[in-house]
């Protein structure tokens, strides 16, 4: 059965004294596609802006706006109602040497090569061939996941959206970006398609009252591509489902990011996050 959910997120900045003018980018309107259908989303800016919306290289839904009025604060909210599906079983998939045949090497290079946030080693590319050893693509894909979620301990606060896989994976600590992004690593350097993926998740998805408003997350998972795309939640360790919402694709984080822009102006501090999650059916 499908879920309706409703999802309000806000967030901005605060500055120490007037800024003159910005420039923004926001990336908090969910798609939709096969499995998720998306039957309204807005986002309000304060102060007043401009908007311009458009979708980018990627296919998420970009709105970008830039204030030229004096202002102390810039607050975005972002409300949403999509309907979301129940995790679909992934195909059989290919083998190995489909997968390194020339026409897929060319037609998803952009999500095979490393980027300045997934760039592997030599002793975690020796960790991806090692523990998938004798495996096909589909069960490796699994168990590079389900190694990461092993491997990093879930600790929020110790790393920054700056923080790359490798750092993480140092650390053996993180939360789900760090989670995502050295799971893309892994995947990669074993020869997978893969893809960061931003978005919600609800904390009971489908099992929810309906009606009742929780505190939602903005999170992060993956895509691997096996013959076709495969969604895979490797914080939680479950396929992505009814409880997820797809906001945008990327090579990683730095494709994806909810808000950013540039200003003119004093230093400026995040005025926090709020996700919202509310089944409405």
């Amino acid at each position: 059965m499908p879920c309706r959910l409703k999802i309000a997120h806000r967030t901005g900045h605060s500055y120490d004294g007037v800024v003159m003018s910005s420039y923004n980018e926001a990336r908090m309107m969910p798609l939709t596609f096969p499995g998720q259908n998306t039957l309204d989303a807005r986002i309000e800016v304060s102060p007043h802006a401009s908007i311009f919306r458009y979708r980018d290289y990627w296919g998420a839904r970009v709105v970008a706006f830039d204030i030229q009025d004096q202002h102390d604060e810039l607050a975005v909210a972002a409300t949403s109602l999509v309907e979301t599906s129940p995790p679909i079983a992934p195909p059989a998939g290919l083998s190995w040497a489909e997968l390194a045949a020339p026409v897929v090497a060319d037609r998803w290079v952009e999500y095979t090569i490393p980027t300045a946030r997934t760039r592997p080693d030599a002793e975690l590319a020796t960790i991806a061939a090692d523990v998938t050893a004798g495996q096909d693509p589909a069960t490796a894909a699994r168990t590079l996941a389900d190694w990461v979620r092993d491997t990093l301990e879930y600790v929020p606060g110790v790393t920054g959206v700056n923080t790359s896989a490798h750092e993480a994976w140092l650390d053996r600590r993180g939360v789900c970006q760090d989670i995502a992004h050295l799971t893309l690593l892994m995947l990669r350097a074993r020869g997978l398609p893969a893809r960061y993926v931003s978005g919600y998740v609800h904390p009971q998805g489908a099992a929810a009252e309906i009606g009742e408003t929780r505190t939602g997350e903005s999170h992060a998972w993956v895509e691997w591509w096996n013959g076709a795309w495969t969604a895979w939640d490797p914080t939680n360790g479950v396929p992505v489902g009814e409880q997820h919402v797809v906001v945008a694709r990327g090579r990683d984080y730095d494709d994806v990011p909810p808000l950013k822009g540039i200003y003119s102006g004093p230093p400026s501090t995040s005025i926090g996050v709020t996700v919202e999650v509310t089944r409405m059916a």
